[in-house]
Parts: C-alpha cells; structure tokens; sequence
C-alpha cells in the first residue's frame, strides 16, 4: 500500500512518461484556495491549475451539479440533443455577449476549432484563394501542445522533433502594433491573441495594444481571435480580459475555468458569421458539448457571477500586487499582473525561479515557475485578504531570506 510521498514518486517514475517536471508534492484532497497532500501536510494554491479552478477546488454547488448530472445522463453525442446544451448556449451568450457558442473540451481543442474556423471563413467568405490563407500570431505565444499550435511557436523545445509542420502562420512581436500592421496582407483570415501571456512570463502587453489591433484587424476584415483561455473568466478582475480595453474580439476561446475544474469544458465564442462557416459533418467532438459538461459549466458560470468572485480577483490582486511591490529583495527584477493573474520575474543572478518555488513548497505554498526566471502566482479567485497577508509572509521570508 503507498503510504509515502516518495512511494507515490517513484511509481509515477516507473510506469509514466516524463513529459512533465512537477514539484515533488503528492496531493490528495482540495477546498477552497488550500489542498492537502497524501501524508496530511496542508498547502495555499497558488497556482489554480493554472486558472482552471478559479472558483476553488470542489467548489459545493458546481460538485452538486456534476452529481446530480452525473446520475441522470452523462453523454450521448452530438449524434442527438440533450437538454443541457440549448440552455447552455443562451446563457453563455448572454453573459459574453456572444452570438454563438461551439463546445469543445480541451483549450487546444478549442484554439484548433478557431483556426479552422478562420480560415474557413477566409476562404468561403473573404474569397481568400485556396490554400493561401495566413494567420498572424505573437512570439512567445502558448496556445496549446497540438501539432499545428506548436508549429507556430516561437519557443524551441516544443517544435523540437515534430516537424514538418502545418503552414499559414506569421509571427510578429507581442505588444508590437506596427509590426502586426505591416504583416497583415490581403491573404491575413485572422490574428490570433493572448490578451495577457500567461506561460510566457505574464506578460502585459502596452496600454492601447489591443485597441489598435481591433482597429488593423476591422480595417483590413481579419479576423481577432482571443485566446482567453487563461485570462478569461475573472482571472483578471474582469470576466474577459478584453474589456479592460473596451474592444470585442471576432472570436474568443475560452476553457479551463469554464468547468471550475471538474472536467475539461472549452468553448468558441463567435459571431454567427465566422461559426456559420460550418455545415453538418465539417467538425464536431464526440464528447463536446455533452450534457455532463454543460451542466457543470452552466452552475461554474453562475457561482463565478452570483459569489462576486470577479470583483474579488479585481480588489485582492491590487492588493496582493501593490504589497508583492513593497517586498525588499535584490533577487526580484519586476512584480507584473491584472488581477489575480501575476508574475514575479527574478534577476538572471537570483539562480532560477525553481528553486524559489521549492522553497516556498517546504513553507505550504504552492506555486510554479515558467520561463525559467519567472513565479506565477494565482490563486483561486475566492481568496480572502487573511489568505493573501499569510502567503505574503511566507513570500517575503523566501525572497529576503539570505
């Protein structure tokens, strides 16, 4: 019987693929912003899932929903219709103010159903040549680990063996206005987004970015596609990170927190036009948009409105980055974030940001590393202040520790 945190190590080592380097934390129980690992030691998560459980772990009325669901029907295909779908659609529309919805499961899923969708309507309704369509995306850009999503990454390791790769990408710097102008041509179907990069280091793009490239995407009629994945859903202290600037994407993908972590929900959301491209048998999922998934994503949908966890992101993420701020240490370049969506970036000198999260691990913290020199903190967004200032202490105590 495994008992041990290392027992439980080594048989991941034995019999799993090493595609991933986690740290060394067994954990087997979650709720709310804490989680417990399997030999009774309690942790804050810091990280969310990153942003997939944004409501908390085991949040009570979305587990309700999922097993009251759960024993009445759980799929049947698209082959025929259920009575969570249609109720899904119109209030997911209503919150976002879209006009359509097309479900899918994963984010990559839903990024590859956004680019078939662009270039789709690229050439049925823009009269793009065939096979000539291109979409602009951004260096630094992470999207997903699908062939076609790595094939236009800017970053080595995840291209590295997978080649050759799906053509129509272009690559232009990320919060570069000009050089996105100056790629578009009249072949360009869509521009495909982070509105914050997440795995690129939190990266904010500067004020106005957005702005300016809805208006190049409206004067040339390409497409902006929002990958909000990540940003979406209150992490930024609004319900979509769009509207920080005041715009409205073309297309927004959404996921992760569309289900509060209980089970992988993914969405497009569109306007008719773009998703109207499709016809019966173009593209489908056989688990998208199953009754399961949408009862669960109706009820996540709801607590993240009616529990006012949005404003909470909004109010304890200026809190949480203004005192991140006031922390003396040497080893800190920059603290950076919207919301409850925040990166701390180390001095090339610090040693690594994984080392940090190591420690902070050793002090019931969680939190992980991306970009080598960067600590993303992101609780879930019902953290309280108490939760914030004890997680602060254990911060400080790592960065200014000698």
């Amino acid at each position: 019987m495994l008992t041990t945190t290392q027992s439980y190590i080594d048989m991941e080592d034995e019999y799993g693929a090493k595609n991933y380097k986690p740290l060394d934390v067994v954990l087997c129980r979650g709720q709310g912003v804490w989680v417990w690992d399997v030999e009774g030691n309690k942790y804050m998560d810091c990280l969310s899932s990153y942003s997939a459980v944004n409501q908390g772990h085991c949040h009570p009325r979305i587990q309700q929903a999922l097993v009251e669901q759960a024993g009445k029907l759980t799929l049947v295909s698209r082959a025929f219709r259920n009575d969570q779908l249609g109720p899904f659609y119109k209030e997911l529309c209503e919150l976002t103010h879209s006009h359509t919805v097309l479900p899918m499961n994963s984010g990559a899923e839903a990024v590859e159903t956004a680019i078939k969708a662009v270039r789709k309507w690229g050439y049925k309704i823009k009269k793009v040549p065939e096979g000539q369509a291109e979409i602009v995306v951004c260096a630094n850009n992470f999207h997903g680990r699908t062939l076609t999503i790595v094939g236009f990454s800017s970053e080595p390791q995840y291209r590295d063996g997978y080649a050759p790769f799906t053509p129509g990408f272009k690559i232009v710097p990320y919060g570069d206005a000009a050089a996105l102008r100056q790629a578009v041509t009249p072949n360009t179907v869509g521009f495909l987004v982070e509105p914050i990069q997440g795995e690129g280091g939190v990266i904010i793009p500067p004020k106005g970015y957005l702005k300016t490239a809805r208006e190049i995407c409206s004067q040339n009629n390409v497409m902006l596609v929002l990958d909000e994945i990540q940003t979406g859903l209150g992490r930024t202290g609004k319900l979509l990170a769009e509207e920080h600037e005041g715009i409205q994407s073309d297309l927004t993908v959404i996921g992760k927190a569309l289900s509060g972590g209980f089970y992988p929900v993914s969405a497009v959301l569109s306007n008719k036009e773009v998703l109207g491209v499709f016809k019966p048998g173009d593209h489908g999922s056989t688990f998208g948009g199953n009754p399961l998934a949408c009862a669960v994503a109706r009820m996540a949908l709801k607590v993240l409105m009616e529990e006012n966890m949005i404003e909470n992101a909004a109010t304890m993420g200026g809190y949480f980055l203004g005192r991140l701020r006031e922390i003396p240490s040497p080893r800190v370049k920059e603290v950076r974030g919207r919301g409850l969506m925040i990166g701390v970036e180390l001095l090339p000198q610090a040693g690594g940001a994984r080392r940090f999260c190591e420690a902070l691990l050793k002090k019931g913290l969680l939190c992980k590393e991306t970009h080598e020199n960067v600590i993303r903190l992101a609780p879930p967004l019902i953290v309280k202040k108490e939760e914030i200032d004890w997680a602060l202490e254990q911060i400080r105590a790592v960065f200014t520790a000698s």
